[in-house]
């Protein structure tokens, strides 16, 4: 019953972020956003662009580090994420779902490669 509660639960959790996604990053609307660099208050300069990249990176990395410390199932919820938001048969893929989907798995592996360093070292 437990174990019930808690798949469910993770389903909600799972079925809100995705829902989140596609309102705010998978919409039409946001990928011509990110091809201008527009904002609501104008267009983004080379520095601000550097700026979001680099921090970016060093997010992505961060969650590399914290992957490679958490259970395994943390990575296996991140798989199935991964899975979830690649397109289905019967959908359009997209190119920005289906890159960001080999993303996360990719940062799944990284971390798996930390995980393995971290027990060796």
């Amino acid at each position: 019953m437990c174990d019930n509660a808690l798949d469910l639960g993770r389903a909600k959790t799972l079925e809100r972020s995705v829902a989140r996604w596609e309102n705010e990053g998978g919409s039409v609307e946001a990928s011509d956003l990110a091809k201008t660099h527009a904002t609501i208050v104008g267009n983004i300069g080379d520095a601000e662009a550097v700026n979001i990249r680099v921090r970016l990176i060093a997010l992505e990395n961060i969650v590399v580090a914290l992957l490679g410390r958490v259970p395994q199932e943390s990575s296996e919820l991140v798989r199935e994420m991964a899975r979830y938001i690649s397109p289905r048969s019967e959908a359009t893929p997209h190119r920005l779902t289906i890159e960001a989907a080999r993303n996360m798995l990719a940062i799944v592996d990284r971390a798996q490669h930390c995980r393995t360093g971290i027990k060796k070292g």
